[in-house]
Protein backbone atom coordinates (compact mmCIF):
# COMPACT_ATOMS: atom_id res chain seq x y z
CA UNK A 1 0.00 0.00 0.00
CA UNK A 2 2.78 2.39 0.94
CA UNK A 3 4.69 1.63 -2.29
CA UNK A 4 1.51 2.08 -4.30
CA UNK A 5 0.91 5.50 -2.74
CA UNK A 6 4.54 6.52 -3.38
CA UNK A 7 4.39 5.50 -7.06
CA UNK A 8 1.02 7.19 -7.56
CA UNK A 9 2.32 10.42 -6.01
CA UNK A 10 5.58 10.29 -8.00
CA UNK A 11 3.70 9.64 -11.27
CA UNK A 12 1.24 12.43 -10.56
CA UNK A 13 3.94 14.98 -9.78
CA UNK A 14 5.95 13.91 -12.83
CA UNK A 15 2.87 14.18 -15.05
CA UNK A 16 2.05 17.67 -13.74
CA UNK A 17 5.65 18.87 -14.20
CA UNK A 18 5.76 17.43 -17.73
CA UNK A 19 2.37 18.86 -18.66
CA UNK A 20 3.13 22.36 -17.39
CA UNK A 21 6.50 22.42 -19.19
CA UNK A 22 4.90 21.36 -22.47
CA UNK A 23 2.04 23.84 -22.12
CA UNK A 24 4.32 26.82 -21.39
CA UNK A 25 6.17 26.57 -24.73
CA UNK A 26 3.56 27.18 -27.38
CA UNK A 27 2.36 29.11 -30.39
CA UNK A 28 0.29 32.18 -29.48
CA UNK A 29 -0.58 33.51 -32.93
CA UNK A 30 0.60 34.30 -36.42
CA UNK A 31 3.47 36.74 -36.61
CA UNK A 32 3.72 36.88 -40.37
CA UNK A 33 2.89 35.48 -43.77
CA UNK A 34 5.63 35.39 -46.39
CA UNK A 35 5.18 34.24 -49.96
CA UNK A 36 6.79 34.39 -53.38
CA UNK A 37 5.71 36.11 -56.58
CA UNK A 38 7.24 36.34 -60.05
CA UNK A 39 6.69 40.12 -59.79
CA UNK A 40 6.50 41.18 -56.13
CA UNK A 41 6.30 44.92 -56.85
CA UNK A 42 3.33 44.48 -59.19
CA UNK A 43 1.61 42.19 -56.69
CA UNK A 44 2.15 44.65 -53.82
CA UNK A 45 0.79 47.41 -56.06
CA UNK A 46 -2.30 45.28 -56.82
CA UNK A 47 -2.97 44.70 -53.09
CA UNK A 48 -2.54 48.41 -52.37
CA UNK A 49 -4.82 49.52 -55.23
CA UNK A 50 -7.49 46.81 -54.93
CA UNK A 51 -7.59 46.18 -51.18
CA UNK A 52 -6.16 49.41 -49.77
CA UNK A 53 -3.22 47.76 -48.01
CA UNK A 54 -0.48 50.41 -47.74
CA UNK A 55 2.89 48.92 -48.69
CA UNK A 56 6.51 49.61 -47.80
CA UNK A 57 9.63 47.84 -49.09
CA UNK A 58 8.80 44.73 -47.04
CA UNK A 59 5.01 44.62 -47.52
CA UNK A 60 2.66 45.62 -44.73
CA UNK A 61 2.69 45.32 -40.96
CA UNK A 62 -0.80 44.83 -39.57
CA UNK A 63 -1.18 46.18 -36.03
CA UNK A 64 -3.76 44.67 -33.69
CA UNK A 65 -4.88 44.46 -30.06
CA UNK A 66 -6.20 41.51 -28.11
CA UNK A 67 -9.34 41.66 -26.01
CA UNK A 68 -7.15 42.17 -22.92
CA UNK A 69 -5.49 45.23 -24.60
CA UNK A 70 -2.17 43.60 -25.51
CA UNK A 71 -0.85 44.87 -28.83
CA UNK A 72 1.00 43.06 -31.57
CA UNK A 73 1.81 43.00 -35.26
CA UNK A 74 1.52 40.55 -38.12
CA UNK A 75 3.90 41.06 -41.05
CA UNK A 76 2.63 40.42 -44.60
CA UNK A 77 5.47 40.16 -47.12
CA UNK A 78 5.86 39.14 -50.72
CA UNK A 79 9.29 38.32 -52.14
CA UNK A 80 10.71 37.44 -55.52
CA UNK A 81 10.13 33.80 -56.54
CA UNK A 82 13.21 31.62 -56.27
CA UNK A 83 14.83 33.54 -53.42
CA UNK A 84 16.88 31.54 -50.93
CA UNK A 85 14.99 32.69 -47.82
CA UNK A 86 12.34 29.97 -48.05
CA UNK A 87 14.85 27.17 -48.70
CA UNK A 88 15.14 24.25 -48.08
CA UNK A 89 11.36 24.16 -48.43
CA UNK A 90 9.90 23.60 -51.89
CA UNK A 91 6.83 25.65 -50.91
CA UNK A 92 6.29 29.19 -52.12
CA UNK A 93 5.18 30.44 -48.70
CA UNK A 94 6.22 30.48 -45.06
CA UNK A 95 4.19 31.16 -41.93
CA UNK A 96 5.82 32.90 -38.97
CA UNK A 97 4.28 31.89 -35.65
CA UNK A 98 4.49 34.00 -32.49
CA UNK A 99 5.58 31.77 -29.60
CA UNK A 100 6.18 31.85 -25.88
CA UNK A 101 9.26 30.18 -24.37
CA UNK A 102 11.12 29.60 -27.64
CA UNK A 103 14.09 27.78 -26.10
CA UNK A 104 11.82 25.24 -24.38
CA UNK A 105 9.80 24.80 -27.56
CA UNK A 106 12.95 24.10 -29.58
CA UNK A 107 14.02 21.50 -26.99
CA UNK A 108 10.58 19.88 -27.24
CA UNK A 109 10.77 19.85 -31.05
CA UNK A 110 14.26 18.34 -31.09
CA UNK A 111 13.17 15.67 -28.60
CA UNK A 112 10.36 14.80 -31.03
CA UNK A 113 12.76 14.65 -34.01
CA UNK A 114 11.45 17.79 -35.70
CA UNK A 115 14.06 19.20 -38.10
CA UNK A 116 15.39 22.45 -36.58
CA UNK A 117 17.21 24.29 -39.37
CA UNK A 118 19.29 26.79 -37.43
CA UNK A 119 20.24 28.09 -34.00
CA UNK A 120 18.00 30.59 -32.25
CA UNK A 121 18.87 34.06 -33.55
CA UNK A 122 18.57 36.82 -30.95
CA UNK A 123 17.73 40.24 -32.43
CA UNK A 124 16.29 43.53 -31.16
CA UNK A 125 13.01 42.43 -32.83
CA UNK A 126 12.87 39.18 -30.88
CA UNK A 127 14.25 35.66 -31.16
CA UNK A 128 13.86 33.54 -34.30
CA UNK A 129 14.42 29.94 -35.37
CA UNK A 130 13.34 27.94 -38.43
CA UNK A 131 11.98 24.39 -38.58
CA UNK A 132 10.43 22.09 -41.18
CA UNK A 133 6.89 20.82 -40.65
CA UNK A 134 5.79 17.27 -41.47
CA UNK A 135 5.27 18.22 -45.16
CA UNK A 136 8.69 19.87 -45.47
CA UNK A 137 7.37 23.45 -45.32
CA UNK A 138 9.73 25.93 -43.72
CA UNK A 139 8.19 27.50 -40.59
CA UNK A 140 9.57 30.48 -38.70
CA UNK A 141 9.11 30.64 -34.93
CA UNK A 142 9.35 34.10 -33.35
CA UNK A 143 9.38 35.08 -29.72
CA UNK A 144 8.76 38.84 -29.64
CA UNK A 145 10.94 40.90 -27.29
CA UNK A 146 9.69 41.38 -23.74
CA UNK A 147 7.36 44.36 -23.48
Amino acid sequence: MRNCLFFTLAFGLGFLAHSSAENSARVTGIGGVFFESQNPEALKSWYEKQLGIKMDDHGHMFEWKTLDAKSGVTQWSVMRAGNKYLQPSKSHFMINYRVEHLKELVEHLKANRVKVLDAIEVTPYGDFVHILDADGNKVELWQPPAE
